[in-house]
């Protein structure tokens, strides 16, 4: 085995796919072992793709996809996906018939390390009642029971589709910290997509920024948010153009008294910068995650024309 393999949950090697309205990568991505990796983006960026591919789900035209250390699509895959936790964005409507009890009955055939004790723990923590039917239960209330089943066997990795999708504010916080106690073994391994902003700062170690079938970006999550600032720059000589040379710009706008907001992504760079040339920043405001996204996406825009 690899040192790669050693230190990646899932390797995502040079993968594509063409589909009618929709074209993937080609994209080539390391989630690493032992830390909760968001995958942020609009919807279409092809996210909940690459959920399905690294669970064989859907096949990549090119490329090849490793999980766990194991190729995925090849031999018998039984072993590894005992140690994988699924919890999908949309729900499964052959399965509303069903109690809760009834599909935890079923996975527990499936997964050898399938705990009672810790499934009821959760369905009290979440304050779930699983002799309800799947398709009777409110929405939250299934997303709860349906994220109860895919911990309760304690999977190395789990893959989070929009997991917060229809949770009241109680709910959401219980479940932060049930993320929060999982992942405190140091052995487990978070693949998740969200598009609540303060889910992704309070639970990510990585975020990745997709958009259109593309990797934008893969940014340690306090040093994304400690690069990215706008700052308001003023000084003797400086003009737009000038402005527009500052490290890691990404936009200028005249801000009036012979100021300008510039928007940056290499903040420090930026502040030894305008030192160096007698400018002074006059105001500064950090960049939220939605933010950071809309330039990205902007760059991305202007480097495709």
């Amino acid at each position: 085995m690899g040192a790669w393999e050693e230190e990646t949950a899932i390797r995502f090697a040079g993968i594509s796919q063409r589909k009618p309205n929709f074209k993937l990568g080609p994209i080539t991505l390391d989630i690493p072992k032992g830390y909760i990796t968001a995958i942020v983006g609009p919807n279409g960026s092809g996210k909940s793709t690459l959920f399905r591919m690294a669970l064989d789900l859907e096949k990549p035209s090119e490329g090849t996809v490793t999980l766990l250390g194991e190729p995925v699509g090849q031999g018998d895959d039984v072993e590894v996906k005992q140690k994988i936790g699924f919890l999908p964005e949309e729900t499964l409507p052959h399965e509303d018939k069903l109690t809760a009890r009834e599909k935890a009955n079923f996975n527990s055939f499936w997964y050898k390390d399938w705990d009672v004790n810790r499934y009821q723990d959760l369905l009290l923590s979440l304050q779930v009642n699983d002799n309800l039917q799947l398709g009777k239960m409110s929405k939250g209330m299934r997303r709860k029971c349906e994220f109860a089943l895919a911990l309760s066997h304690a999977p190395e990795l789990l893959l989070l589709d929009e997991p917060s999708s229809g949770l009241d504010p109680l709910a959401w916080k219980t479940m932060i910290e049930i993320l929060h106690r999982y992942m405190e073994p140091g052995n487990r391994t978070i693949l998740m997509t969200s598009h609540i902003v303060e889910e992704v700062k309070r639970l990510a170690d990585f975020i990745v920024f997709m958009a259109q079938g593309r990797v934008l970006g893969v940014y340690e999550k306090d040093e994304l948010f400690s690069s990215w600032f706008t700052f308001f720059v003023s000084g003797d000589g400086l003009t737009a153009q000038k402005a527009a040379s500052m490290p890691g710009g990404s936009g200028v706008e005249p801000a009036g008294n012979a100021t300008y907001r510039i928007t940056t992504g290499k903040a420090f760079e930026a502040e030894q910068w305008c030192e160096a040339n007698g400018l002074q920043i006059v105001g500064r405001q950090a960049l939220e995650l939605d933010e950071i996204m809309s330039t990205l996406l902007q760059q991305e825009s202007i480097g495709r024309r």
